[in-house]
């Protein structure tokens, strides 16, 4: 491609290419300055765990199974066997410097209507919640756009989502006034008195207020370095969220994952921790400061023959034990004067036996010492074993890293600034496990109702000639026709394509999106029109020539865009990991047409009008 149709792509992905660069500079300087060694971690048998988790990890709570409400459970984790069921969960084809991989987990986006999730160059769409209230969930005919089943699977994560709502912000508050009571009694207080009321609503309205600033800060933060949104997408205007808002959860994304299905599984590369089913990582597109809420379900494994029977056997030993005892008391008694005979010889007996006792008392002691290292060792092995979470400090070899482990139906939760200070990672234990994570997803620009807007907006600038129906632009000023084009490329590559690159297996089980993607397409068509209509004025000569220079220089950077792009999705369509998935999973190339199309205003490849733009400015 030519220097100067390189240049409105090279802009729109300069500051996402300058942060990728920006880590992989770290990861290898990490990685040389550790060499062979590895950096020390812990878990919960090894001492300082709990120290190390209070000044290093504070953002982190852990909320074991039995904090949940009652039948909770039992909703979820059949919840989650239900979208495992129905064919809902999917390895996702996603973008990781510059190529596409395979997830080694299995998703499902669950959340409010009309809602996606971005991550890794990859947008989710919503299964809807079900949730009481919720409109818009039937298609044309008026049918349910889920089977029952999964409609109670959704409404049952639902309820999970009411929870954490409100038992995160709970934890928080309550975590808070703990800190707060904490500090008054190691201050200068009179002794005696105990901690002043005022004084700690003193300091959680300041630890409140310095919240808010650090929410600003961070907000400023994902503006500048432009994660979160679209590289396409104009800057949010969107104001700073709401302490309030920050625990609204409005997305779940549900994980599933066998280890014993996976051919291979990556090695924790900087502590040593053991096999990896998530890499270490930021969760992407959050509202900043915002916490992340995580439920995991290890599957239960069948019980064991061997050991029922085992059980049976140690019972009828203990009666036959019982029965033997009842008849020695009855035969005791007519023994009893053999028995006074024999108590000489056995008071000799005796004195050897006390000898031998102090022998074995001394080997016992020694046991005890080697069985208390065994049990530790043990416990260990029943930690590795199990699923755990590593978190670390980002970019950090000096702090040790924390490996927590989880039970089945136990919590967690990332509060504060943990997900933006820390990375987290995932790592594998012996069984399937799911996991229902909740977010507060940066909604600015990744919502339906959003990019309708937007459609409206660009479609304003359409006119129709009521006479004789023809059509023309109503605005020709640049910023207009900059921001039309714009929308232009948002809807075709931030939605229509990413949609269909997901295939056809959201329509497989929810027909919710089906309708607000076929009305997104035809207001796509229509800026195709719009499209060719701008090019029409700027090769018109009797165009003023001042104008005509700044529209053709807004339309040619808008086609460079688009012709890359598209040529990108053809790519990743055709990659060789795409063809291998099946032809219901499969990405579609959509949309796509052949040059010759009546029905399009404009071809699929840009390529000769690019070119008669580009020689057109030349002779400006």
């Amino acid at each position: 491609m030519r220097p100067r149709q390189r240049k409105q792509y090279t802009r729109n992905m300069k500051r996402s290419d300058d942060s990728e660069r920006e880590k992989r500079r770290k990861r290898r300087r990490l990685l040389q300055e550790l060499g062979e060694q590895k950096i020390p971690y812990l878990s919960p048998t090894d001492p300082g765990f709990q120290e190390l988790w209070d000044s290093s990890y504070a953002g982190l709570a852990l909320r074991q199974a039995g904090c949940l409400p009652d039948g909770l459970h039992e909703k979820v984790q059949s919840a989650l066997l239900t979208l495992h069921r129905s064919g809902c969960l999917l390895r996702d084809l996603v973008r990781v410097r510059d190529r596409d991989v395979f997830t080694a987990v299995s998703r499902a986006l669950v959340g409010q209507a009309g809602y996606t999730y971005r991550y890794l160059d990859t947008r989710l769409f919503t299964i809807p919640w079900h949730c009481e209230g919720e409109g818009g969930q039937r298609d044309e005919k008026e049918k349910p756009c889920c089977e029952t089943d999964l409609r109670d699977a959704c409404k049952a994560l639902w309820e999970l989502n009411q929870f954490f709502c409100t038992d995160v912000q709970q934890q928080t508050n309550t975590r808070g006034v703990k800190r707060s009571h904490s500090d008054t009694e190691n201050s200068d207080d009179t002794p005696g008195e105990g901690p002043c009321e005022d004084s700690v609503k003193d300091r959680l309205k300041e630890e409140s207020q310095q919240k808010q600033e650090r929410l600003k800060e961070a907000q400023e933060e994902e503006d500048d370095s432009g994660q979160g949104c679209s590289h396409s997408s104009p800057p949010s205007s969107t104001p700073p969220p709401s302490l309030a808002s920050l625990y609204q959860f409005n997305v779940t994304l549900i994980n599933y994952m066998d280890p014993n299905a996976m051919s291979q599984l990556k090695e924790e590369p900087y502590y040593g921790m053991g096999k990896m089913a998530v890499g270490w990582h930021h969760d992407e597109n959050l509202v900043p400061l915002s916490p992340v809420a995580v439920y995991s379900y290890s599957c239960p494994a069948e019980p064991k023959i061997e050991e029922a029977t085992e059980k049976d056997g140690e019972g009828q030993r203990k009666e036959k034990e019982t029965e033997g005892e009842g008849t020695s008391k009855d035969d005791g008694s007519k023994k009893e004067g053999e028995c006074s005979k024999k108590e000489g010889r056995d008071s000799k007996k005796e004195g050897e036996d006390l000898k031998k006792e102090g022998e074995d008392a001394k080997k016992e002691g020694e046991d005890l010492k080697k069985e208390g290292e065994g049990l530790k060792k043990e416990e260990v092995e029943k930690e590795k074993i199990c699923w755990r979470v590593g978190l670390k400090v980002a970019w950090d070899i000096h702090t040790p890293g924390l490996a927590l482990p989880l039970q089945s139906g136990d919590c967690y939760y990332m509060t504060d600034d943990l997900n933006r200070t820390h990375q987290h990672c995932v790592l594998a234990g012996d069984t399937a496990r799911f996991s229902s994570t909740h977010r507060v997803a940066q909604c600015c620009t990744g919502t339906l109702d959003y990019i309708q807007k937007r459609c409206s907006e660009a479609l304003k600038n359409l006119c129709t000639d009521p006479e004789n129906n023809s059509k023309s632009l109503c605005s020709l000023l640049p910023t207009t026709l900059q921001h039309i084009e714009d929308i232009h490329n948002e809807v075709e590559f931030e939605w229509l394509r990413q949609y269909w690159f997901q295939g056809r297996r959201y329509a497989r089980f929810c027909s919710w999106w089906t309708k607000p993607m076929e009305q997104l397409e035809n207001d796509w068509k229509e800026m195709e029109r719009m499209t060719q209509l701008l090019l029409a004025v700027v090769e018109d000569e009797n165009t003023a020539q001042e104008n005509r220079r700044e529209m053709a220089d807004v339309l040619l950077n808008a086609l460079t865009d688009r012709q890359q792009h598209r040529q990108t999705w053809r790519d990743r369509c055709q990659s060789s990991l795409a063809q291998t998935l099946p032809p219901e999973e499969a990405p579609v190339d959509r949309p796509y047409w052949s040059n010759e199309d009546p029905d399009m205003p404009l071809p699929f490849d840009l390529f000769d009008i690019i070119s008669r733009v580009e020689s057109l400015l030349w002779r400006m």
